[in-house]
């Protein structure tokens, strides 16, 4: 798997891109990027399903929604940009792991709450308390993405040994 991730970077440019002066500077500053325009959609949207700030609408913290998906996509893209470059440090290293079992956990929360919990929400008036369901999937989206972006910390300080992960 690190030999075809590694060629996947050599060969499309990548790797030499990371490895350039600017390179890894760029492409991290935009992985915040996204990461800021995630957690500050996502974020407000559920602290407000918690109870937080109910004079605010929540459809009107929710059509914030797309900017957040936008994040998700900037960080997919430099995420995938990081991992091409060095997968060695990246698919060993148990913080990248649990990492990407938190963002498992909050797509799954995700098709959860769009199926069975958000309408009820949208419908719900400006001021009103959001539903049981809804305030436990904002509470997994919270917890998720939090450990997302410690885990994301993380990953540059433990180098683990490569024969550490037996499942890659």
């Amino acid at each position: 798997m690190t030999d075809a991730l590694f060629e996947i970077g050599r060969r499309a440019g990548i790797h030499a891109l990371m490895n350039s002066a600017w390179g890894w500077p760029t492409v991290e500053s935009l992985h915040f990027l996204g990461l800021s325009m995630l957690i500050g959609a996502v974020g407000l949207f559920d602290l407000r399903i918690l109870g937080v700030a109910r004079g605010i609408p929540m459809g009107a913290l929710h059509r914030m929604i797309p900017w957040g998906v936008g994040g998700y996509v900037l960080n997919g893209t430099t995420g995938f940009l990081f991992v091409t470059s060095a997968p060695d440090q990246y698919l060993f290293n148990p913080a990248f792991q649990i990492k990407l079992s938190l963002m498992a956990v909050a797509g799954l929360n995700v098709l959860f709450f769009y199926r069975f919990v958000f309408a009820k929400v949208r419908t719900s008036r400006g001021d009103a308390h959001a539903p049981r369901s809804a305030k436990v999937a904002a509470a997994v989206s919270l917890a998720c993405w939090v450990g997302v972006i410690v885990c994301g910390r993380l990953i540059t300080y433990y180098r683990p040994p490569y024969h550490w992960c037996w499942w890659c």
